[in-house]
């Protein structure tokens, strides 16, 4: 109303002019023929300079009126023919003493203050006030406050003076009460709701925002269940409409997607034609991560076309573009690939503009471009550096544009990011079977002063363990994508009834991280590190004469200098939760440049997660490791696999392999020796429990473990022992299953399958991942120490 209102005195006024016009051209042709009154702060001249140079015209002073209201000085204007003269008459607006918010509990005065135009010492506009109230509004909505009202009131503090208060009632909060889908058939809401950022409101919203309903991030929602339906080869996928509608029973917003999610294509025939006469079309066809047969997948053809692109620049063609070109058939359901390669045109970088950060350095940000000024534009290089920056997580959010340059072939890329806080301060508590109830403090800082550098201080504290460590990363060492860093550690491990022995250990490794493609990962690794081991001597009965022995063997602190790599390869859709794909694992260890230990210790890990129907996914085990020494030395016997759950469940930490029966012979139970082979398998199905909100993050599995650990490799030798009797024990008076006698001591040691099926319930809560596992051994050995309930877990809160 008071726009309209505005428009309409406008208009009049302008018709005032329009009728003076004629007599005063004839007379006023001076400046001084203008005559200001009302004016109390703005001078007169300030006034006339508006209407320009004589003479006056009538489209002058049409010009001058609509240049005095755009100033937001005066809340009137006239003009009027006076003996000859041109009579202005203006009515100052008042000047804003201060803002003020009343009212306001959920949302700070900052907040506010940054949203609204109206400021201190400025006008007062009644157009600005009833434009920052609608400003105000939208804060509230985008908090899930859609109740609030928001009335502008103004104290008369005399002299033209005006304090302007925003009278805030903010209302409840309605949040987002259900998330419907209509059309699903291939994928349960459940699944769908997993891939939105918005969520349901439940008991958890006191710990998160995303149940509020936004405008844009229902936008955002919208494109990535596009993403995920064309990942997953729904090509022809559509989202009929989104609507949310309040229901006031429920408090909250009901969000309904129409979908139609159309058939599923899988890869026909895949094709490179290339335009450019030296481009060897097998030579880009190795680069594609796309083959006949497979699932149509949206990100592995744009992965594709920027694998290609980069594989044509290797052969100097800076301006060539691959672009991918999809021919279906429906009634196959199939899509056809033809990636063609083309000269695109010279266009060439000009400069990279970045704007918006205020604590990462430029350079952190350049080095994310595979470009520089001066290079050839590439539309596809500037998506993945894009990419890049997002997936740092220093900003809340990353956008690329391009500007004109200097000339037709010049562009000017603009880097538009907006720092977000980094550091990171927790506090973690958790419980495992072995190490029973632990805490840990800890500092860290992913963008250590804006240089991009990782640094972590932690303080570990539990029953059973108490520790120290410091991390450090430089992500980009010399300049290269080569992630270098060290990390210092310090840990004392008190005996438990899993371990006869306390041990101290404390050193330092320097790590290097390689990636050699965007999936195949190689680390470097040189670990220093000293270990001891010890036990009281008022236990040793309790423990056995041959935990006696070897600890009299071992016990001297051990320095362990070791260089070792691992060699990954990961093709997982989702690190933290995988549903598709595999991850290959190789490490190996040489121990002896140096120290006091020579061993070499090879582990290999392969996990395949693929989903088996709706929202179920099966997940494949399979490890295996060997540890042996070299140099003629003995293995400590520290440097062992000891394994349980972690190999199979329904076993107690290191309740799998090689043992000590005559520890036992007390009624304890024998002490573990470790191994230096295992291998184990796993398969798992994991699903979700659909019954209970999304929100509340629980999944549940059935699984079946199989494994072994066995060849205790250890110095035996214990004849000159002082206090050791060789006929101490008659190993044939023991039971158990393969036990072997060396130089009178008894090990027992098989490699026999161990085996066990249970359930597990997985639990995404607040506070990290926890597990419940409930296990039923199938096959042991005697003396194999069984654990059926075991529970783990925790992390920040």
């Amino acid at each position: 109303m008071a726009s309209v209102l505005g428009v309409v005195a406008l208009v009049a006024v302008a018709g005032v002019a329009g009728s003076i016009v004629a007599p005063v051209s004839a007379v006023a042709q001076t400046a001084n023929s203008i005559i200001v009154e009302g004016n109390r702060r703005v001078d007169a001249e300030t006034v006339r300079s508006y209407f320009g140079a004589p003479p006056l015209t009538p489209a002058k002073i049409d010009e001058g009126l609509k240049a005095l209201y755009a100033t937001g000085l005066f809340s009137d204007v006239r003009v009027s023919n006076r003996g000859g003269r041109l009579v202005v008459s203006v009515e100052e607006n008042e000047v804003i003493n201060r803002v003020a918010f009343e009212g306001n509990k959920k949302v700070k005065d900052e907040q506010l203050a940054g949203e609204v135009q109206s400021k201190a010492r400025a006008p007062f506009s009644r157009t600005t006030v009833q434009a920052d109230t609608q400003r105000i509004i939208e804060v509230y909505h985008r908090a899930g406050r859609y109740d609030v009202r928001v009335e502008p009131k103004t104290i008369d503090r005399g002299q033209g003076r005006v304090d302007l208060v925003f009278e805030i009632t903010e209302g409840e909060k309605l949040g987002v009460a259900e998330i419907k889908f209509v059309g699903n058939k291939s994928f349960s809401d459940w699944k769908l709701k997993d891939e939105l950022t918005t969520t349901e409101s439940n008991w958890l919203s006191w710990l998160k925002n995303t149940d509020v309903y936004d405008v844009d991030r229902i936008n955002s929602d919208q494109e990535l269940l596009r993403r995920f339906y064309l990942k997953n080869g729904y090509a022809d996928f559509r989202i009929v409409s989104v609507t949310a509608d309040l229901d006031r029973k429920k408090e909250g917003f009901i969000i309904t997607y129409v979908l139609d999610e159309g058939q599923q294509y899988r890869v026909g025939t895949v094709d490179v034609v290339s335009n450019i006469k030296d481009v060897d079309p097998a030579r880009i066809r190795s680069a594609l991560r796309v083959a006949k047969g497979q699932v149509y997948n949206a990100e592995l053809v744009e992965k594709s076309v920027e694998n290609a692109t980069i594989e044509v620049s290797k052969s100097g063609y800076a301006f060539a573009q691959v672009k991918p070109r999809g021919d279906r058939n429906p009634e196959a359901r199939t899509i056809s690939l033809v990636f063609a390669v083309e000269e695109g045109p010279r266009v060439y970088i000009e400069r990279i503009e970045i704007r918006g950060n205020t604590r990462t350095r430029d350079w952190v940000i350049r080095r994310e471009f595979d470009l520089a000024e001066g290079d050839a534009y590439n539309r596809v290089l500037v998506d993945r550096a894009e990419r890049r920056l997002r997936n740092l997580g220093f900003f809340k959010d990353v956008k690329i544009s391009n500007e004109p340059g200097s000339a037709p072939d010049r562009v000017i890329l603009v880097v538009q990011v907006e720092d977000q806080p980094t550091g990171e301060f927790s506090i973690s508590g958790g419980y495992s079977s072995s190490d029973g109830f632990i805490g840990e403090v800890a500092v860290s800082e992913k963008n250590f002063l804006g240089r991009g550098q990782f640094v972590r201080l932690a303080g570990t504290l539990g029953e059973n363990v108490q520790g120290i460590d410091f991390n450090f990363t430089e992500p980009y060492f010399l300049d290269y994508r080569v992630a270098a860093g060290f990390d210092l550690s310090y840990r004392e491990t008190d005996s438990t009834s899993y371990s006869p022995y306390s041990t101290t250990t404390g050193g330092g490794t320097l790590r290097v991280g390689l990636p050699l493609t965007d999936e195949l990962t190689l680390g470097l690794r040189y670990t220093l590190s000293q270990k001891e081991i010890s036990i009281d001597e008022d236990d040793i009965a309790t423990y056995g004469q041959i935990s006696w022995a070897l600890l009299e063997v071992n016990n001297d602190p051990a320095i362990t200098s070791a260089v070792g790599y691992t060699l990954s390869y990961n093709m997982l859709d989702n690190n933290i939760d995988p549903t598709n794909g595999y991850l290959l694992e190789f490490k190996q260890d040489l121990a002896g440049l140096g120290g006091d230990v020579n061993y070499i210790r090879s582990t290999f890990d392969a996990r395949w997660y693929m989903p088996v129907f709706g929202d179920v996914v099966l997940m494949l085990r399979g490890q295996a490791g060997n540890v042996s020494s070299w140099g003629g030395e003995d293995l400590r016997i520290l440097d062992n696999f000891f394994k349980g759950p972690d190999l199979v469940r329904g076993f107690e930490s290191n309740g799998i392999g090689p043992r000590d029966l005559a520890s036992g012979l007390d009624g304890s139970d024998p002490d573990a020796l470790g191994g230096t082979l295992y291998w184990g398998t796993t398969a798992e199905l994991q699903f979700p429990l659909s019954f209970l909100p999304k929100e509340v993050g629980l999944k549940a599995a059935v699984f079946a473990d199989a494994g072994s650990l066995w060849d205790y490799q250890g110095n035996t030798t214990f004849e000159n022992i002082a206090g050791w009797d060789s006929n101490l024990v008659d190993c044939s008076a023991l039971e158990g299953s393969s036990t072997k006698g060396m130089n009178n001591v008894c090990v027992a040691d098989s490699d026999s399958i161990r085996s066990s099926v249970g359930v597990s319930l997985i639990w995404k809560s607040p506070f990290g991942p926890l597990r419940f596992d409930y296990a039923w051994v199938l096959s042991k050995e005697d003396y194999d120490q069984e654990q059926a309930f075991r529970f783990s877990g925790g992390t920040r809160f």
